[in-house]
């Protein structure tokens, strides 16, 4: 059995979800217009270029939401998932997903946007196993705009991995092949470790990289 790993934003999708998310907040008049639509760029770039703190992030992108009650919470990220992430997902991505899993690969999306915006979006791509960031919750179950665990982000994504396979009695050394599709330099480390890396839909900086160390380079969207 192969191993196959895809990251989500600008890999399997051509946006970014969690970026997209705050802009729906915004959109639906939940979050402060401009000043909010600003940070959320804001952030967005930093990860862009390797340096976002994430636990910051993650405070303020889960506020906008996080104190509502649940239900209004999930009602949103339905309306999100159909009115803006569906329309994102195209062929060409369920088929390369599809064609990994009727090869009888163990499949999994490893991303570093958080749990509660990528479940559907997993589901949606019909991948059981989802490797997010894990938002912590209180003893009520409210989110508290903190990360539980390891957060899957750059090097943390080589530990949940990892944790992942050993939740299930399996290890790394037993598969033949460990495939990693990814377009981000955030994801070096990851990149790194696998027998193929993929550079799909690759930064121009993680393109270079790949020519350089002769990485299979893919282009999923024009």
């Amino acid at each position: 059995m192969n191993l196959t790993l895809f990251d989500l934003d600008g890999t399997l999708i051509p946006n970014d979800s969690d970026h997209a998310f705050g802009a729906f907040m915004v959109d639906i008049g939940w979050a402060n217009g401009e000043q909010w639509r600003a940070r959320n760029d804001e952030f967005f770039a930093q990860y862009q270029a390797g340096r976002l703190d994430l636990a910051e992030y993650i405070d303020f992108a889960t506020s906008v939401w996080r104190s509502r009650p649940l239900a209004e919470a999930l009602a949103a990220r339905e309306r999100f998932m159909a009115e803006v992430m569906l329309p994102q997902i195209q062929a060409q991505a369920r088929a390369l997903v599809e064609q990994h899993q009727k090869a009888g690969d163990l499949v999994a999306i490893v991303t570093a946007t958080n749990e509660f915006v990528t479940e559907p979006i997993a589901a949606a791509f019909g991948v059981e196993h989802l490797l997010a960031v894990q938002l912590k919750r209180d003893a009520q179950g409210a989110y508290t705009g903190a990360i539980e665990g390891v957060p899957s982000y750059q090097a943390g994504k080589i530990t949940r991995v990892q944790q992942w396979l050993a939740g299930l009695g399996r290890q790394w050394e037993e598969f033949e092949r460990v495939n990693f599709y990814s377009d981000s330099m955030n994801d070096l480390p990851l990149l790194d470790l696998v027998s193929h890396p993929v550079a799909t839909n690759p930064t121009p900086a993680l393109a270079d990289i790949a020519s350089a160390r002769g990485w299979t380079t893919l282009k999923l969207f024009a």
